[in-house]
């Protein structure tokens, strides 16, 4: 089993290849890592879209928003599926990710499944 801190250096480094174009647009995010998760879930966007936030959001004191990535139930898909810990870091990061900037669940799902949600958005 992975380690919690190799886990967290392999986010780090999934981190760094995300283009600079949708980097420089993530503002008020933490990115946080957890070994169990509700649900069993591989990651979770706690936050307000980017696309829902009004004139006066961050208007006095603004607690981050938070993409959580989970240890155990990513090292369980690894196992699973075959596929290597790290594509599903990236996979379960960009999700994160598309829903910071507004897309729901749906619409994720659905350009996951046709090979489109991908660093390109």
């Amino acid at each position: 089993m992975l380690p919690q801190d190799e886990f967290e250096k392999r986010v780090a480094e999934t981190l760094q290849s995300v283009p600079e174009k949708w980097v420089a647009k993530l503002k008020n995010v933490a990115i946080l890592t957890e070994d169990d998760s509700p649900e069993g879930l591989l990651g979770l966007y706690r936050g307000i879209p980017l696309t829902e936030r009004g004139d006066q959001y961050g208007v006095g004191t603004t607690l981050p928003d938070t993409i959580t990535l989970y240890r155990r139930p990513i090292l369980d898909e690894a196992t699973a599926t075959g596929q290597d810990v790290g594509t599903i870091i990236r996979d379960t990061v960009w999700h994160e990710i598309a829903h910071y900037f507004g897309f729901d669940e749906h619409s994720i799902n659905d350009r996951e499944d046709e090979g489109s949600n991908k660093y390109g958005m």
